[in-house]
């Protein structure tokens, strides 16, 4: 089976490859731009291994790029796409709606239109628990209501998953979305909050609090979000006719600011400074998923806690040289 997964030399897109790989019957293709939000050498790094042993075929292509993304499906065929590839980050968004509008939902109905053009017959997204917004219902469910979404980031996973629906719709794509929670890990995108507050804290110097750190996240550790994935892909290719579904990819657990900053804290045997600072526009004060669906259709259960995946995060950084 040829699988493309977009965004793959990314935190979770290279962890996901990693795993794909392990398949000898597959052939992986990786397609991702390498931008600049972040250091790009760390996203080369992060794949370097896989290209190296000839495990994955790299695509260096911006989604925006209508005609070079064409070229690869004229010259390759693709049994199912995994796209994870996006403008991250609701802080950034807000600052630059434009660019996320054009990477985001353009990106991703370039990828739709030409797996209808090319007949690629399952496509899973990769979306987020920013589309619940601030919504008063815990835990968040696939079926509440989320067309209030509060920053521009949060916008473009929503119109994504609008215009999955459509091209299911009209084409009968079968396309699954992955509201994936908080992700975190090694690799973890080093403008993350975990990456962040960890490098501060062992570099002594004070860490941001937004608000007044009762403020509460669904963190997922990265294996689970990786396992959660893959499982969507066996429910996609078992489907006998073409479905459109939305799954919470989460812990399932709340965990508060101030708590997790006691975990890497503890990890690193290290005191946090500490720097109030005035609640940011855009963000949540809870996210909180409701797995159930996920439990009964792909068969999904989070293995790592919190208190489990804090401390491999810190060991993983402490040997990567802070990067």
């Amino acid at each position: 089976m040829n699988i493309l997964v977009t965004g793959a030399a990314g935190f979770i897109g290279s962890h996901l490859c990693e795993a794909l790989s392990q398949n000898e019957a597959d052939q992986i293709f990786c397609l991702d731009n390498f931008n600049d939000f972040y250091d790009p050498e760390i996203k080369r790094r992060n794949i370097r291994d896989l290209i190296e042993l000839n495990q994955v075929t790299l695509f260096e292509t911006d989604l925006r790029d209508y005609d070079q993304l064409k070229s690869i499906f004229e010259t390759y065929s693709f049994d199912i796409i995994i796209h994870l590839a996006a403008m991250a980050g609701v802080r950034p968004s807000i600052e630059q709606p434009f660019l996320y509008t054009q990477v985001n939902i353009i990106g991703t109905q370039h990828l739709l239109d030409l797996s209808k053009d090319f007949n690629v017959p399952h496509f899973i997204f990769g979306s987020s628990s920013s589309v619940y917004g601030e919504n008063k219902k815990v835990p968040f469910s696939e079926d509440d209501f989320v067309d209030h979404p509060i920053s521009p980031y949060a916008a473009t996973k929503k119109t994504s998953e609008l215009l999955c629906h459509t091209y299911h719709h009209l084409y009968k794509l079968n396309i699954a979305c992955l509201r994936f929670f908080t992700v975190y890990g090694p690799r973890q995108r080093p403008d993350l909050a975990i990456h962040k507050f960890t490098r501060l804290i062992n570099e002594g110097i004070a860490i941001p609090l937004f608000g007044d750190g009762t403020t509460k996240r669904d963190y997922t550790y990265v294996d689970d979000i990786v396992d959660g994935t893959i499982r969507t892909m066996t429910w996609l290719l078992a489907q006998t006719d073409p479905a459109y579904m939305i799954f919470n990819i989460g812990e399932s657990q709340t965990v508060e600011l101030n708590y997790l900053v006691s975990l890497i804290e503890k990890a690193l045997n290290k005191k946090a400074i500490i720097k109030h600072l005035p609640h940011q526009p855009g963000d949540v004060p809870l996210t909180y998923a409701s797995i159930d669906k996920s439990r009964k259709f792909l068969g999904y259960d989070p293995k790592t806690k919190i208190e489990e995946g804090i401390p491999i995060f810190v060991k993983w950084f402490l040997e990567s040289n802070n990067l």
